[in-house]
């Protein structure tokens, strides 16, 4: 932001306000480094993107988990070839921009029988477009909804990489429910709040095992990310965006401060909803199961802040147990 030389990003704006939909990961990014705080004015940890993801990769570690790390590059050059030998791919906090590669091969993952585990929130949501000849140099076009840090100009909607159409993936007909089931419904300050448990968890022997030594309603009341399990950018299940019927709701988050707000694609008008639901009640995030016929099994948190809380109390804590139960039966560590 102080020095416009290394150039900006796609959250920044032209001097004539019209918003900027190319960059290039090749520019000097400060942010993007461990310890880099993005939210200083917290007594939180205040870490976001690349930085929360080091609460989980510490956990891995501290766990004994072993783990490969793909990146999104790696992932758009090589596709369902450099997921096939996983039994389990598990994302980061904030798996948020994708190209039809990318998202391709992820639904292709799971169609083949891989387990997914989703940790954050606002993913899978904006579709983007990599330039065929100038490889990590990206398109975005932040096209009719969508919390969003400017808004393409009619006739602008078009990717100029690609020649596809850009925005929204729900706007595509391909929402996040369909790969992680649940998408995103709400945002607000760099605060969290907690889970409480269904009935479902407790009973259904399909899903009691994910909270084996669990025996709390409320989980996750804590963390490094704005001091809770639930926070920041929420994702909840919709059947009517996808969300696969055999999905089961294990816990959903309540509790969020007023500053927390429903995404723009959520509301009809000033007293409806897309769901039909009161928008007080899709602010939420939900923590759901599945498993279907092709053995592929889900885990999905819906939450930015839920892996700032692993490492709680040295990982001694209700989060680290959930995840460790789930990421060890998925992959039979």
């Amino acid at each position: 932001a102080e020095y416009s030389q290394y150039g900006q990003s796609t959250y920044n704006v032209h001097s004539d306000g019209s918003g900027i939909c190319h960059a290039s990961h090749r520019r000097p990014l400060m942010t993007l480094r461990p310890g880099y705080v993005t939210f200083g004015n917290t007594d939180c940890s205040g870490l976001r993107h690349f930085q929360a993801d080091s609460h989980l990769i510490t956990w891995l570690e501290q766990q004994g988990l072993e783990y490969d790390l793909i990146t999104d590059q790696e992932l758009q050059d090589h596709g369902m070839e450099i997921l096939r030998s996983y039994s389990t791919l598990v994302t980061g906090t904030h798996p948020e921009y994708h190209t039809p590669a990318m998202l391709d091969a992820l639904c292709e993952y799971r169609e083949y029988g891989g387990n997914f585990v989703y940790l954050g929130g606002n993913g899978f949501y904006w579709k983007i477009a990599e330039h065929p000849r100038s490889k990590g140099t990206l398109e975005v076009r932040r096209a009719e909804g969508g919390i969003r840090a400017w808004a393409a100009e009619p006739g602008e909607y078009y990717q100029a990489f690609d020649g596809e159409y850009g925005g929204l993936w729900r706007r595509n007909n391909r929402p996040p429910q369909q790969l992680a089931g649940i998408g995103f419904s709400a945002q607000g300050r760099f605060t969290g709040s907690y889970y409480r448990r269904t009935p479902d968890s407790f009973t259904n022997p399909e899903v009691n095992w994910i909270f084996e030594s669990v025996d709390d309603e409320v989980i996750g009341d804590f963390g490094l990310c704005g001091f809770g399990a639930a926070g920041f950018e929420l994702d909840r299940m919709d059947h009517r965006l996808g969300s696969a019927e055999n999905t089961i709701v294990l816990a959903s988050s309540e509790g969020h401060d007023a500053d927390f707000v429903l995404v723009p694609e959520e509301r009809l008008t000033h007293i409806t909803t897309f769901s039909g639901e009161p928008a007080s009640q899709l602010i939420r995030a939900d923590m759901v199961y599945q498993c279907n016929e092709n053995g592929s099994r889900l885990f999905s948190t819906g939450s930015i802040t839920f892996c700032g809380s692993l490492l709680h109390d040295a990982g001694n804590n209700n989060i680290s147990i959930v995840l460790g139960n789930v990421i060890r039966r998925f992959t039979g560590q």
